[in-house]
């Protein structure tokens, strides 16, 4: 008798299509709404072809409008819907940022628990693709700080596909946060798997020496730290956070009791970023386990830079080993 093949090899952004279709197929009351996500299949593709097999009244095309396209979801999601809305890039998300804080954050608690808001707010994030301002910023820590929402962000395809479903099938509102320089890594994923929790962060790579915290785009990034290290006897564990909110300091905290030390990367500014808050509460668990003080690595605090700048503004391999060689001097 023939297996059933359910592990595929596929592009980050061809997780979340796959993901996507079959939440629709699955949920008659799953709803894709966006700029461009129909006809045009969002301008990174990632929603290609689900208007054509499901039709107008599944998959819209909304207007340029961001507070409409989330405040339209809210009111969806009160009838009983499952809204996916798609903001087209990270800055563009500002318009909204009244409705998601206001309404769709605040919603359960003022109705006492009564009325339950199920929408997932999508939005590409993060730089390295060579973009303006408003097209490459890391704004997720100025959600994270918004009680009522959880804040994901998938490292690979696999995680992509799974947490998609998860978020959709959540009765809070996600914010999910996709790392637009990722969107064609390729990597396996069984899309028959058992998923664990949403927001529990996951070894990616086993260490003795230092742990390198990291989620969405910086994962990549880390493991390549890892390896760099690894040609010079060093053992750095790299764990992917997957949740900005909530965060699992408890899986934080048992790397570092492992290896006494902590480096936390991401894109968005060091000043006031997740980091930040990372940093306070590993110290405070960790205080006699600590070796080195927690050391972050990020943007800096200043506006997004012209593209020829990038590569100097975002963290890469040279800045994390520096932060790393900083901490093991300790």
């Amino acid at each position: 008798m023939a297996q059933t093949v359910t592990s595929k090899n596929m592009a980050l952004a061809k997780a979340i299509n796959e993901s996507l279709r079959r939440a629709l197929d699955t949920d008659p009351k799953v709803l894709i709404m966006g700029e461009d996500v129909g006809k045009l299949g969002g301008v990174f593709r990632v929603t290609d072809g689900l208007q054509k097999d499901f039709g107008e009244s599944r998959v819209i095309d909304t207007p340029l409008a961001e507070s409409g396209i989330v405040g339209t979801a809210i009111g969806l999601a009160l009838r009983g819907y499952r809204p996916v809305v798609e903001i087209q890039f990270d800055g563009f998300v500002f318009p909204a940022y009244d409705q998601i804080v206001t309404q769709l954050a605040k919603m359960h608690a003022r109705s006492l628990g009564k009325v339950k808001l199920p929408v997932v707010v999508r939005i590409p994030y993060g730089g390295g693709i060579g973009a303006v301002e408003h097209h490459s910023e890391s704004p997720e820590a100025l959600f994270a700080h918004v009680a009522g929402l959880k804040i994901v962000s998938p490292s690979d395809a696999s995680d992509a596909y799974w947490m998609m479903q998860q978020a959709i099938q959540s009765d809070d509102p996600v914010i999910f946060f996709e790392p637009k320089r990722r969107y064609w890594d390729k990597a396996e994923v069984d899309t028959e798997a058992i998923p664990g929790p949403l927001h529990a962060a996951r070894v990616v790579r086993g260490g003795t020496d230092l742990t390198l915290a990291a989620y969405g785009p910086m994962v990549k990034l880390c493991q390549e730290v890892a390896a760099a290290a690894a040609e010079e006897g060093r053992s750095l564990e790299v764990l992917d956070l997957r949740s900005v909110s909530p965060i699992d300091f408890d899986a934080i905290q048992a790397s570092v009791e492992r290896t006494r030390r902590l480096v936390v990367v991401h894109e968005a500014p060091v000043f006031f970023g997740s980091g930040a808050e990372i940093a306070a509460r590993i110290t405070e668990r960790c205080f006699y386990h600590l070796e080195a003080p927690v050391l972050r690595v990020g943007g800096y605090h200043a506006p997004y830079p012209p593209a020829r700048l990038e590569e100097s503004y975002l963290p890469d391999l040279d800045r994390v080993l520096d932060a790393v060689d900083r901490s093991l001097a300790y």
